[in-house]
């Protein structure tokens, strides 16, 4: 990647050192400028590679004036000192039309090679995920530029978990092409990344038991056990000694493509009337049968329907469905099955969303919508990407993607679309403390929610819609709301529903005054929020927000410091930019000195009329 730019007057310095060859620029780990290999000429102090970071990763090339005060504020003249700075890089890195101009601009092309940048490339080559590592700006701490020390912490995380999701994207695609071998490194270095993160441990120990090496993943099963025991306070899901095991597929009673047909149908109709157990092994087998028969196009159906069941049918195999969906994509494009393809597309990228890993996401989302061709698989696809920008709170865009996937949803006849796509309609409102516009779309998702009777649904509307009557004083109407969502999802298994209803009961519960009964509830919330691999991210950061919000009220600092320090690397890593904002306003009242101005910062990219108004109420 070149950096081009204008030179600048006023700015000297041999700017021929270095011009032979292009450098690359290394920003995890310690930072490093090489050419050929080799260490180059290093740019002088720790803020000439703090500015350099910021300026390589900045969502919007930022003002010099932006720039001095966040960098050089102390100095006798603050926009000198940067004029230097910027000089000081261009003579370490060798291009001497680099970093010029006012906003300072930063192009790239692919001549010089900026290691952070590949993370967010979907191109990069899986062995070069496998070399970066190490924190971004490793031992650059700048005690005297307390914002840039904020920003750099939220930027640490998210590049962790961005790193993190090519390593798991890598080793899942192993996997699912027959290739334990190599996946085994992929996921090793995603555990080592996020150790916390049971789903990381998961795909480790299937890597390594598909590779046949037994003891090595029942021995990572109890690194894992004991990791969450000792740091974490709680016992890992079986799913990872499921993954340890290969089972052999059993035979068949029938075979040939008739079989493999009935298999599939059977198998759907058992998933949708709530018979889990059966109707995956219908659909294991139907997708065995399918390759006995040699049908590519009923094996990448079998597939893809299984691939789903696992994401949305059952709880904590999300890794084992990414997998198996990885296997229907590839099984779809020998057949040239193009509705397979965009199904899988869309399941996969909605795992990623759930997941908090926004850029594989939309990755995925934009591939299914390349291919889709009618309109119920257009609004399928634009009520997940609308849920992803919604989760990272551009709700402009959320909004749009939203209302598109209604409109289409609705002309296509699909209500049950039209109902999901309408209840994060109304949740975002609802953020935006838009209490009218919230009613309205949420009254609409439960109406078709009742008409469809899709009762594994109905919790998440309810628990919305129960929310708005607290707002509104209904007392007797918000107990009633979450108490049947919490019920029904305990019912159903769904870690989702539970830790929304619990959430909602505490703050019922804190509303009337019993702050001990709304602690309970917030601590059973967050367990059955936060416990599975395959929890929904924002479902957990939004009951963390909520048990930091009662640890205050009753002044229980400590309980409240930890948990603040959780939501804040939770909301960077995953993207969760309101709740990031949330994280920084709760420890502004803990006593963190720069984190009323790190929210007011973050801030400013959310458009957000109740986040705005909240911050100058707390100001």
């Amino acid at each position: 990647m070149a950096l081009h730019g204008s030179r600048e007057a006023g700015d000297t310095g041999d700017l021929t050192e270095g011009v032979r060859s292009l450098p690359t620029i290394r920003l995890l780990g310690p930072p490093e400028i090489e050419r050929d290999g080799e260490p180059g000429r290093q740019p002088r102090g720790r803020k000439a590679w703090a500015l350099l970071g910021y300026l390589l990763l900045a969502e919007r090339p930022p003002s010099r004036r932006r720039l001095a005060e966040l960098f050089f504020a102390d100095a006798e003249d603050p926009l000198g000192a940067l004029r230097w700075s910027l000089a000081e890089l261009r003579r370490a890195i060798g291009v001497p039309d680099l970093l010029t101009g006012d906003p300072v601009v930063t192009a790239l092309d692919d001549a010089t090679t900026v290691d952070v940048l590949l993370v967010g490339e979907p191109s990069t080559a899986p062995e070069s995920l496998l070399s970066l590592g190490g924190e971004l700006l490793e031992g650059v701490e700048l005690e005297s530029c307390p914002e840039f020390e904020s920003w750099l912490l939220v930027e640490r995380r998210r590049v962790a978990g961005a790193l993190e999701a090519r390593l798991r994207q890598n080793a899942v695609a192993h996997l699912a092409a027959g290739q334990a071998d190599q996946a085994i490194p992929f996921a090793a270095k995603a555990v080592a990344i996020n150790p916390h993160e049971q789903g990381n441990h998961e795909l480790l120990i299937r890597s390594l038991a598909t590779s046949g090496d037994r003891v090595a993943a029942l021995r990572q099963i109890a690194i894992c056990e004991d990791l969450f025991r000792r740091e974490l306070g709680v016992e890992v899901s079986t799913s990872l000694q499921e993954a340890a095991t290969v089972a052999p597929q059993s035979p068949a009673p029938l075979s040939g493509r008739a079989a493999a047909v009935s298999q599939l149908q059977a198998g759907r109709a058992a998933i949708v009337a709530g018979a889990v157990d059966a109707g995956l092994q219908c659909l294991r087998q139907a997708a065995a049968l399918a390759v006995q028969c040699r049908d590519k196009t009923l094996e990448a159906r079998a597939l893809a329907a299984l691939g789903g069941a696992l994401v949305h049918a059952i709880r904590g195999h999300d890794e084992e469905g990414a997998i198996v969906l990885h296997e229907a994509l590839l099984v779809a494009d020998q057949a040239g099955e193009r509705a397979t393809a965009v199904l899988a597309f869309r399941e996969l990228g909605f795992i990623e969303v759930q997941a908090g890993r926004r850029r594989t996401g939309d990755e995925w989302l934009a591939k299914a919508q390349a291919l889709a061709d009618s309109d119920e698989e257009n609004a399928a696809i634009l009520g997940v990407r609308g849920m992803n920008s919604s989760d990272r709170s551009d709700y402009p865009t959320a909004f749009e993607q939203l209302g598109e996937s209604v409109e289409l949803a609705a002309r296509c006849g699909d209500r049950r679309q039209q109902a999901w796509s309408l209840s994060l309609v109304g949740r975002a409102h609802l953020l935006r403390g838009e209490y009218g516009e919230a009613t309205a779309a949420l009254a609409e998702s439960l109406d078709l929610v009742h008409r469809e009777r899709w009762i594994a649904f109905l919790p998440w509307p309810q628990t919305f819609a129960a929310e708005l009557d607290l707002h509104a004083g209904k007392l007797d109407a918000a107990v009633e709301g979450f108490e049947q969502a919490w019920a029904l999802g305990c019912q159903l298994g769904d870690p989702c529903w539970e830790g929304m209803a619990g959430r909602g009961l505490a703050m019922l519960n804190a509303q009337q005054g019993d702050h001990s009964a709304a602690t309970k509830w917030l601590d059973l919330a967050l367990t059955r929020a936060s416990t599975e691999p395959d929890r929904y991210q924002w479902v957990h950061a939004h009951v963390l927000d909520a048990a930091i919000t009662a640890a205050l009220d009753q002044s229980d600092h400590d309980r409240a410091l930890q948990l603040a320090g959780r939501l804040s690397a939770l909301a960077a890593r995953c993207d969760l930019r309101e709740l990031l904002v949330h994280a920084n306003l709760h420890l502004s009242h803990l006593g963190n000195p720069q984190a009323a101005q790190t929210a007011q910062t973050l801030s400013t990219t959310i458009d957000n009329p109740a986040l705005h108004n909240l911050i100058s109420y707390q100001s």
